[in-house]
């Protein structure tokens, strides 16, 4: 399972609100900041919908232990060859936001 500090982290590192985290799991924005606390008992099935949301936004989520002695965590997928983003050549006002 994930943590409550996991799920918080990977609502800012892809700029997530709450709110539309609980929309997109189907979720109330309750239930969300729940488990966020930590307080999932008996909330399986939202967790694991959580979880499905923020792996699909793109986010990894790293289990105790891997890669290093550092503990739970997350990351970002990483981006595939076809999805460089915008080439600083090509960058002016037109594709700023």
């Amino acid at each position: 399972m994930i943590t409550g500090p996991q799920i918080r982290g990977a609502r800012a590192m892809i700029g997530m609100s709450i709110e539309d985290l609980a929309a997109h799991a189907g979720l109330s924005v309750e239930t969300v900041a729940a488990l966020e606390k930590g307080d999932w008992a008996g909330e399986t099935r939202a967790m694991i919908d959580v979880r499905n949301t923020l792996e699909a936004h793109g986010i990894v989520f790293i289990a105790s232990g891997n890669q290093d002695e550092g503990g739970p965590g997350i990351r970002l997928r990483a981006r595939s060859s076809s999805d460089d983003g915008i080439r600083p050549e090509n960058l002016n006002a037109a594709n700023d936001d």
